[in-house]
């Protein structure tokens, strides 16, 4: 990786597309995205994802020296340096890493031969991260998202989810299409699902429905189900958060 510049003015062309890509529709019409996490952009680039570019302070690379010349080592792409100034001019976060990578959006493809995750209307950004990474743990790599989910790019989305960004095969079912045609047996959550958890036995491939944090699955999925599966839990509490459900869920289900 070789350095290719210092930026020092704002109206810098690649400070003006940082800036743009903090919000979702430049994203998807440059198709690209950024990271501001250190350890994602390592973890990434030791999996054999690596950026396109990478934006960095002095003061980040001298307090982070082994890591970036791990980065600089392994990466094919160039660096630009900027202060902290520039940096917090585009961060999407409260408080500034000083390092950003940008990458490419891609077109991942869903394997048919494996069970799949659908997410229905998970609108908050932790929740989906933390159900992408615990997807990967659990070994169900294919994720399909409604169109009324929240971006899969957004930073607090990236930050819950790590590198896991990178290893899913994700597919964005924009117009609905894909959980209305599917072959897969379609299993959704539910407090009054008949199938217990516990004793249910699941088909050797599925599509596993998540629902909203508050409303559950919608009315139009739940009529596609063949199973509706239940989480017994106290009477004390009335629903579980969406992300911790999942990963009962994934736990049991892999464990068939």
């Amino acid at each position: 990786m070789q350095k290719l510049d210092t930026i020092t003015s704002l109206q810098n062309n690649q400070i003006k597309l940082l800036k743009k890509l903090a919000l979702k529709k430049y994203r998807y019409e440059y198709k690209q995205f950024t990271v501001e996490n250190l350890t994602i952009i390592v973890d990434a680039l030791k999996a054999g994802h690596d950026f396109e570019y990478l934006f960095v302070t002095a003061e980040f690379m001298t307090r982070h020296l082994d890591k970036f010349e791990f980065i600089q080592e392994n990466s094919k792409a160039g660096y630009y340096v900027i202060d902290e100034m520039m940096s917090s001019h585009f961060s999407q976060l409260d408080t500034p890493s000083g390092i950003t990578a940008i990458y490419k959006l891609t077109n991942n493809k869903i394997e048919d031969n494996q069970s799949i995750i659908y997410l229905n209307s998970i609108s908050d950004p932790g929740n989906l991260g933390t159900i992408m990474r615990t997807a990967l743990a659990f070994n169900f790599n294919n994720l399909v998202l409604d169109e009324n989910c929240v971006d899969i790019y957004n930073a607090k989305t990236i930050a819950a989810a790590k590198d896991s960004i990178f290893k899913l095969n994700i597919l964005e079912d924009k117009t609905g299409s894909w959980i209305r045609e599917t072959k897969l047996p379609i299993y959704v959550t539910s407090s009054h699902g008949d199938n217990d958890l516990e004793t249910f036995k699941a088909d050797d491939k599925f599509c596993l429905v998540l629902g909203n944090e508050s409303h559950g699955v919608s009315d139009e999925i739940n009529k596609l189900a063949v199973k509706k599966i239940k989480i017994d839990i106290s009477d004390n509490i009335e629903s579980l958060n969406v992300s911790v459900a999942a990963a009962i869920l994934f736990y049991k289900l892999n464990n068939k």
